[in-house]
């Protein structure tokens, strides 16, 4: 959408966007937090108000569904130091990144943090939080997130 907004990396990182996918109004793709690239796979929706840093590196694979609002955060401020500001600590190490496999859903205003990873066909509900593995096809949901379902 011509209303999306995509900063370009001023440390290296990629922004790659597969055919067919795309990106909706006031969607923000932004490199920040580390050199982690974003790489969508084909047929991705990013629907309106999603937020995705580039941190640690995201990866889309393929049919990956961002309701509106959500936010995809793979990166840490680090905060040992109660004499520094947090904003002048840095980053925590990486756990990873974030990684959502084909065929994935995320409902709206979900938050995706740093080492989520969702495995194929998994179902996150709205407004969850998740900063670990998702198994293929289970339905979760909650702060944090945990297992509701499973998809038949």
């Amino acid at each position: 959408a011509p209303t999306a907004i995509i900063h370009p990396s001023t440390r290296g990182s990629r922004i790659v966007i597969g055919a067919r996918s795309e990106i909706y109004d006031q969607v923000v793709i932004r490199c920040v937090g580390g050199n982690g690239d974003i790489v969508m796979g084909t047929d991705c929706y990013i629907n309106p108000g999603c937020v995705l840093y580039s941190g640690n590196g995201i990866h889309f694979g393929n049919y990956v569904l961002l309701a509106p609002g959500v936010k995809i955060v793979p990166t840490n401020h680090a905060f040992q130091s109660r004499d520094i500001p947090i904003r002048h600590q840095g980053f925590l190490a990486s756990k990873g990144g974030i990684v959502c496999e084909d065929d994935v859903w995320v409902g709206a205003n979900a938050t995706l943090l740093d080492g989520a990873h969702i495995e194929q066909g998994a179902i996150l509900a709205a407004g969850c939080v998740v900063n670990g593995r998702v198994p293929s096809y289970e339905i979760w949901g909650g702060v944090p997130a945990r297992k509701i379902g499973e998809r038949p």
